[in-house]
């Protein structure tokens, strides 16, 4: 079993108050969030788009494992992760993540659509995710 971990501060009221998020690794260490960055696209973080970081990434390898696994070779993944916040009732709710990936590599372009509907749906976040999950390949 392997465990990674982060954590969150926070103060305050839900509209006033302020938050800080770090992670084991030191790639956040004490990184601000709230209110207005997760709503008013103020600068600071917010949860959604560390959710889409680590889909993105995670796909990413996942989708790496597959091609090597059907022999393509010379790999380059790009990955962008849009993850939806929608209003939900009297609350909200992650509804999708949209990724776009633009695959380089040698090989069968059959076997690259192949991995990357394998990687979407086999990543261990597309997992996790209560969301629809959509792709948008391109083979350059």
């Amino acid at each position: 079993m392997i465990n990674k971990h982060a954590t969150a501060h926070w103060e305050g009221p839900i509209k006033e108050g302020k938050g800080t998020i770090s992670t084991q690794s030191g790639a956040l260490d004490a990184q601000p969030y709230g209110f207005n960055t997760r709503f008013e696209d103020k600068p600071g973080s917010n949860p959604e788009e560390l959710i889409g970081a680590a889909h993105a990434a995670c796909f990413s390898m996942a989708l790496s494992l597959e091609l090597e696994k059907a022999g393509v070779s010379d790999v380059v993944i790009d990955t962008k992760a849009v993850v939806s916040l929608d209003e939900e009732g009297d609350g909200f709710a992650v509804k999708k993540s949209a990724l776009t990936t633009t695959v380089q590599g040698k090989g069968d372009e059959a076997a690259i659509r192949k991995a990357a509907e394998g990687a979407k749906t086999g990543c261990p976040i597309s997992k996790v995710l209560n969301c629809d999950i959509t792709l948008d390949l391109t083979i350059a």
